[in-house]
């Protein structure tokens, strides 16, 4: 079964738009629950309505990924945090979500594509190579399709079948 472990949220961009210069230093916080509006994103995050029918109003990452990268890099207490993902979760294939339509805990979600690491990624956890590790593993963007709250925990997923033609 699913399991929701991590929430995290910022409230502004730390390596948007920061090609060839310094990240920025927006906090990421941890919070034990998410304000979900459909088609604007997570209340209080960085993404919240930046761009019309944005593929990433919410991003997933697996916790196995992130116990990977802590054993194939001798980073034990790396926090899932460094990622910048919006959700750790463990017990759901997100690449097979790619494409899907599906409900999560009650929430209605569009699995849009690969969450892709990007050269930040080496900075941001102090190691060379993360990049290249977290390539098709990255997490998982979605669009938000109905306003819920997102808890933590045990949680069911249903995906839809694709709509007939």
């Amino acid at each position: 079964m699913p399991t929701i472990r991590h929430f995290y949220t910022s409230p502004g961009h730390n390596y948007v738009g920061h090609h060839g210069k310094a990240p920025s230093e927006h906090p990421i916080e941890e919070a034990t629950s998410l304000e979900l509006v459909a088609g604007k994103g997570i209340v209080g995050d960085r993404y919240f309505d930046w761009k019309e029918n944005y593929k990433g109003q919410i991003t997933f990452f697996d916790q196995a990924v992130v116990q990977a990268v802590r054993d194939q890099f001798s980073l034990p207490d790396l926090p899932s945090s460094i990622f910048r993902r919006n959700v750790i979760i463990e017990g759901v294939d997100l690449n097979a979500l790619i494409g899907k339509t599906f409900q999560l805990a009650g929430v209605e979600l569009e699995g849009v594509e690969e969450c892709r690491p990007c050269y930040w990624m080496d900075q941001a956890t102090g190691e060379q190579s993360v990049e290249d590790f977290l390539k098709g593993r990255g997490g998982l963007r979605c669009r938000i399709l109905n306003d819920a709250m997102l808890a933590k925990g045990e949680c069911e997923l249903e995906v839809y079948p694709p709509p007939s033609n």
